[in-house]
């Protein structure tokens, strides 16, 4: 089933100018609608293989508050 993971920008220009703090996320299938601050990626054994983040009371250095993180490797095109 094929999974589109959504960062939704206007949400985290509200939170940051209201205060809020919330999911800027959407998990979308064809069936649902999830919301979330974190999404975890498994595999189809179920191990972790990537994780989409937002952070925003700890961004990264550079400023981020929304990111990838994965211990596999990743190709660029």
């Amino acid at each position: 089933m094929k999974t589109i993971i959504h960062v939704n920008q206007h949400v985290i220009r509200r939170n940051r100018t209201h205060g809020e703090n919330e999911p800027v996320l959407t998990v979308k299938t064809y069936k649902s609608n999830a919301y979330a601050h974190t999404a975890i990626i498994r595999d189809a054994n179920g191990a972790e293989v990537a994780r989409v983040i937002y952070r925003p009371d700890r961004p990264l250095p550079c400023g981020a508050h929304v990111w990838i993180e994965t211990y596999l490797s990743v190709e660029t095109e």
